[in-house]
Formats: structure tokens, C-alpha cells, sequence
């Protein structure tokens, strides 16, 4: 009989325009700092830690924007919980990850994979952490403009995803 080990995640946000919780922990580090607290309690096996909104038609930050954001709870989070608890960084750039894994993050959750950072990869070999990859068409700010189409769905999809796997080996 097979088994599945269910993980728990917990999402913190903090951007000015997150449409999961509408910008509530943006420039507040004691707010975010509070929630990871509540998650953990609720049950998170991770926190997983976004500094950029991906949700359709927004805009990209700078890098410098980012870290800023991103950095403060990453460092809160290993001074709370230590440095073995699992702790995700949300970005697609490999400068933001770099950064992030230097300072604590164990995992790297990419929008895209290595679509729009080629040298991701690299990162993610030299520090020999684990990365989850998600399909997008198109970039968050335009990806629902026009209509979305697909040859065959699964086989495009099923490519992308062969795609990333050989640019991560």
C-alpha cells in the first residue's frame, strides 16, 4: 500500500498588491512576524516567503525591492523557529534567491521554473536545495491577456516541465 506525506504550507505575502491577502504584512514586520507565529500554530510544516506579486497583471519589483522585503522575515524566522525549519523564497530571480538561501531559506519556489532566470539553476546547484516549479504561459503581467492557447495541454505542459528538469541537471 502506498503512502503520501501530506506537508503543510504556509503562504506569507509580503507585497503591497498580494491578492491572497491583499497586502496586510507589506512593511510590517512585526504583522508578518505574527503570522508566521499563528501558522505554525495552525499546523505549517513551512513557510514558504514572497516578495513579489505573481497574480495576473502586476508588476515586477527590482531586485533591491525584493531582498528588502523578503530578507527581515527570513532572518525573524530562523531567530524564532532555527535554522532547521523548512523556509521557502517565492521569486524567479536568481539574485533573489541567492540572497535568500544565504540567509536561511532552504528551498526555492519558482513561478516558471528557470523561464526567466536562466542561471537559477546554478544557484540552486551550488547551494544544493531543493526548487519547485510551477507552469506559467506567458509572465504574470500579461499572462491573461488574449486568449490562452494550447496545441495539446498536456503535451505542452508535460515538455515545459521536461524542459526545466534538463536545464536543473
Amino acid at each position: 500500500m502506498a503512502t503520501t506525506a501530506i506537508s503543510i504550507v504556509g503562504i506569507l505575502n509580503v507585497t503591497p498588491d498580494s491578492f491572497s491577502d491583499g497586502g496586510h504584512f507589506y512593511n510590517n514586520i512585526d504583522k508578518a512576524a505574527q503570522r508566521v507565529k499563528e501558522m505554525i500554530a495552525q499546523g505549517a510544516d513551512s513557510i514558504d516567503i514572497g516578495g513579489e506579486s505573481t497574480r495576473p497583471g502586476s508588476q515586477g519589483v527590482s531586485v533591491e525591492e525584493e531582498l528588502r522585503r523578503v530578507l527581515p522575515v527570513i532572518e525573524i524566522v530562523r531567530k524564532e523557529l532555527g535554522e532547521r525549519f523548512p523556509v521557502s523564497i517565492d521569486t524567479y530571480k536568481a539574485s533573489v534567491a541567492e540572497a535568500a538561501l544565504e540567509h536561511g531559506a532552504t528551498t526555492v519556489n519558482s513561478l516558471g521554473g528557470f523561464t526567466f532566470d536562466p542561471t537559477l539553476a546554478t544557484v540552486i546547484a551550488k547551494h544544493k536545495c531543493s526548487i519547485v516549479i510551477y507552469h506559467i504561459k506567458g509572465q504574470p503581467r500579461t499572462m491573461q491577456v488574449g486568449e490562452i492557447k494550447y496545441q495539446d495541454v498536456i503535451g505542452d505542459i508535460t515538455q515545459f516541465f521536461r524542459a526545466q528538469i534538463e536545464l536543473g541537471l
